[in-house]
């Protein structure tokens, strides 16, 4: 069975940097993607950068481009994001999911209902 549990979150000045994990467990690390997304209270969720076995390709929304940095640690089982810069728009709850090939994290984007496997979400909470 497939698991993912996100860990990292919690309060921030603006300016500041939260580092996001999402650590994976049942699943074969040679052809996935994870993707993080996020949502806000009375906002639909949204995704927020993916990261694809396949060429180690990524992708950032464009509001989180040059300050966040998504990456994975194979021999951990773990992929990251790197949050500098926080904003107060940027909290929200952060979910990381997997999907079943690296494919469905392209340069051009990615889309939740192509993501199997949820966890259960981090608060990021960014104070003005």
């Amino acid at each position: 069975e497939v698991q993912l549990v996100e860990s990292g979150g919690g309060l921030v000045q603006a300016g500041g940097s939260l580092r996001l994990s999402c650590a994976a467990s049942g699943f074969t690390f040679d052809d996935y993607a994870i993707g993080w997304f996020r949502q806000a209270p009375g906002k639909e969720r949204e995704g927020v950068s993916c990261f694809s076995s396949r060429g180690s390709r990524t992708y950032y929304v464009d509001s989180v481009k040059g300050r966040f940095t998504i990456s994975s640690d194979n021999a951990k089982n773990t992929v990251y994001l790197q949050m500098n810069s926080l904003k107060p728009e940027d909290t929200a709850v952060y979910y990381c999911a997997s999907a079943r090939s690296g494919y469905y994290c392209s340069g051009y984007g990615f889309f939740s209902r192509s993501y199997n496997y949820w966890g259960q979400g981090t608060q990021v909470t960014v104070s003005s």
